[in-house]
């Protein structure tokens, strides 16, 4: 079958069919349970354009294993990785406090793409320098929020329509069990670190367990709670509490809207991870798959004066998404995120894990009772 194609402007025939682009090597720094459950079961089904080519870990017996599942190299440190020629995108799944200092690495290096985990980076000094070392050096970056990569969400975006200008409340609402019961779902997992016993919770772990949370759990739905909370940098926290045995409630306002988090893990045996932002004549609820899940997407509901469009499920889910989009920017065939949207998504991410920790730390006095309505005079015998 003879093939259409354009050259400078002038018409040929080609008789040859294009050959597919060869898989980009990808290379991944970290290899905890993250990596374990989620990336490389998502890369597996995308192993036509994408391919892991090289595996680091501190740890050398985790970093062998975890290759060893894929026919990767491995190696203990980011230098070997960022050197190998062979690797195109990088995957940053270490822990936090280095995700800063390695995407700017990874940025000099010269590679195609990075996909950082969340968050990028821990304030906004940081975020600045990885913006500035993308600028400089032409290396997009995609923050792994699944959840704005997620089909059943990308799907809703245009229907929705005028509900971005209507909504008064955003809720994000999540029940799970402790990430090791999805992840022993996913696979097998080689060097997991024992959870850290919970101590007494004095001001400094208070603060600490509602940060984590905000940074940790809340951060996959907040960039979706920004489109619909445009005034973000007026972030004021009403009220801050945690939940036993992990998670919180925190209630909030960016200008005119209101939000609720809301989160619980404990040994719960329906887990649910639901988005919802509610307008004054329409609304949009949207049920995601769990963390470690690889079940297919999220399902959207846009309801309107009686009337439901249902979106989804679809294919694959927003871990696979990403994946996805991230090939099509390394081979400069999609945009990448810009960064305005990475750091205006931080920033609001940070405002609210430092305001709910104050909160929490410092709950608002109850208010006072009202005072008790004075007798009424008796009244005079005539």
């Amino acid at each position: 079958m003879q093939q259409f194609s354009e050259y400078k402007g002038v018409s040929k025939l080609s008789s040859q069919p294009q050959a597919a682009p060869s898989p980009l090597g990808v290379g991944i720094l970290g290899s905890g349970p993250v990596t374990q459950a989620i990336h490389l079961p998502s890369l597996a089904r995308l192993r036509d354009i994408l391919e892991v080519r090289h595996v680091m870990d501190v740890d050398p017996n985790v970093a062998e294993s975890v290759a060893a599942r894929v026919g990767a190299r491995f190696s203990t440190t980011v230098e070997e990785l960022l050197a190998d020629p062979a690797v195109d995108i990088v995957a940053i799944c270490s822990p936090h406090q280095f995700h800063a200092a390695q995407v700017i690495a990874a940025c000099r290096a010269g590679k195609k793409a990075v996909l950082c985990e969340k968050p990028f980076a821990m304030n906004g000094e940081e975020a600045a320098a990885i913006s500035a070392v993308s600028a400089e050096t032409g290396v997009p970056i995609i923050v792994g929020a699944m959840h704005t990569f997620d089909p059943g969400w990308l799907a809703a975006e245009s229907p929705w329509a005028d509900l971005s200008g209507q909504v008064h409340t955003v809720r994000s609402s999540i029940v799970l069990p402790p990430n090791p019961r999805f992840e022993d779902f996913a696979t097998e997992i080689v060097g997991r670190v024992p959870a850290p016993s919970r101590g007494p919770m004095d001001d400094a772990a208070l603060r600490a367990m509602i940060t984590g949370g905000v940074m940790g759990l809340a951060i996959h739905d907040l960039p979706l709670v920004r489109r619909f909370a445009p005034d973000f940098a007026s972030v004021e926290v009403l009220h801050a509490e945690t939940v036993n045995p992990f998670g919180y409630l925190i209630s909030l306002r960016a200008g005119a809207v209101a939000i609720e988090l809301r989160a619980a893990m404990n040994s719960t045996w329906e887990p649910a991870w639901t988005f919802e932002a509610i307008g004054d004549n329409a609304s949009l609820s949207i049920d995601f798959t769990p963390s470690y899940v690889h079940a297919g997407s999220a399902t959207a509901r846009i309801r309107r004066a009686g009337t439901t469009t249902v979106l989804g499920p679809f294919g694959h889910n927003g871990y696979e998404g990403e994946w996805r989009r991230l090939a099509d920017i390394a081979r400069g065939t999609a945009p990448a995120p810009g960064a305005d949207t990475l750091l205006h998504d931080l920033e609001f991410a940070l405002a609210i894990a430092g305001a709910a920790a104050d909160r929490a730390a410092n709950p608002a006095p109850a208010p006072a009772p009202a005072p008790a309505p004075a007798p009424a005079p008796e009244e005079s015998m005539a």
